[in-house]
């Protein structure tokens, strides 16, 4: 029994000695497996911090995108059209006097702006919020990068003060009467190509100025110019890029995606400074609102703006007398503010810098602005 008894307590031991082996062996592999999966997690998250966060300052050179002079399918319409109703002269280029109005107005009238802006004389406010931008290097020069959308009320309004804010650090060859959509006021503006405005939905790449000291790379969403504003996702934007095959422009949007800050038209980067909307609501010479009204075709009042002709906006912008004119001029300085700020201006000799960064009122509203850039990455 005893003999009997041993051999049945040294089995006994060996079992639980084999469990225990068994046990550490299978907790040992619990803890490579558990290990490896962190650091493939890890991995995993990393990489996808990267590929949505992360977008340094780059460099790219080549052709960019040169669209059409007219569209078949968008031809200019002549006839003569009620406010609110109106889509007169659309897609219809500027002549050379118009052009002209855009290209070549004195510096004269952004110095007196900028001392609008800064003494606070303005009885519209000028400036946006700001973001941080990795700086785009195209063909040797600063990228500035629109995005926006015909149909935007805001978007009709700020690209005079785009326009005017380009034409100091290069020209447009082309430019292109535009409005805003008739649901959304019906305001004159400029386009910069002309605009597939019957599309149900296309993405416009390319314009016509030549840059000195930035290159300007635009995109637009064209939808029915006839109902109301559309606006596409910025994945939609990434696929369209990518179908034309540019570097510049694949670039641009992948930028803008990086930011992740983009929440309505228009969006626009001038050299590291992003801007998260329009740096005006410039309506017309009456105190402006948050928002737009409806179209007088379903019996609301117009914006003032919405009842003036491109002409007139051209003459008040040539010969600045009212609160508006003043006011797009501002806008327009807000703008170059962040190219002078963005190109080093005052680091760099007044030889090198553009003409109008080096004007004191320029030079002033730059230092201001210029503190408004917030790192948000």
């Amino acid at each position: 029994m005893r003999f009997q008894s041993s051999r049945s307590s040294a089995g006994l031991q060996a079992r639980f000695r084999l469990m225990a082996y068994t046990g550490m062996t299978l907790s040992i592999v619990a803890l490579v497996l558990v290990a490896a999966l962190s650091v493939e997690l890890s991995s995993a998250l990393a990489a996808r911090r990267s590929s949505t966060t992360t977008f340094g300052p780059a460099s790219v050179t080549g052709p960019l995108i040169t669209p059409p002079l007219s569209l078949a399918g968008a031809p200019p319409i002549l006839a003569d059209q009620p406010f609110g109703k109106r889509l007169t002269g659309i897609n219809a280029p500027l002549n050379s006097t118009q052009l002209g109005m855009i290209n070549g107005e004195p510096t004269s009238y952004y110095v007196t702006a900028a001392q609008m802006w800064l003494n606070g004389s303005l009885s519209t406010v000028v400036g946006q919020q700001l973001a941080y931008a990795p700086l785009l290097t195209v063909n040797g020069k600063p990228a500035v990068i629109y995005l926006g959308a015909i149909s935007c009320v805001y978007c009709g309004e700020n690209r005079w003060a785009m326009a005017l804010a380009l034409s100091q650090f290069g020209s447009f060859q082309h430019l292109f009467f535009g409005y805003s959509a008739l649901g959304d006021q019906d305001v004159p503006t400029l386009y910069w190509a002309p605009a597939h405005y019957n599309s149900s939905s296309a993405a416009e790449f390319g314009n016509f100025y030549n840059g000195t000291y930035v290159t300007f790379l635009s995109i637009e969403y064209s939808s029915p110019i006839g109902g109301g504003f559309q606006m596409q996702s910025i994945p939609y934007f990434l696929d369209q890029a990518a179908a034309t095959g540019n570097t510049a422009y694949e670039k641009a949007v992948g930028l803008i995606s990086s930011m992740n800050d983009f929440a309505g038209t228009p969006y626009t980067i001038w050299g590291n400074h992003a801007v998260l909307g329009a740096d005006s609501t410039d309506f017309g010479n009456f105190a402006s609102t948050t928002s737009s009204s409806t179209s007088s075709t379903s019996g609301t009042v117009l914006l003032p703006l919405a009842t003036m002709t491109h002409d007139q906006v051209l003459e008040s912008l040539a010969h600045p007398s009212t609160q508006f004119a003043w006011t797009e001029y501002a806008a327009a300085d807000y703008y170059i503010a962040l190219v002078c700020s963005s190109l080093g201006v005052g680091s760099v000799s007044s030889a090198s810098a553009p003409p109008i960064c080096t004007l004191p009122a320029i030079s002033s509203m730059t230092t201001v602005v210029a503190r408004g850039a917030v790192n948000t990455t």
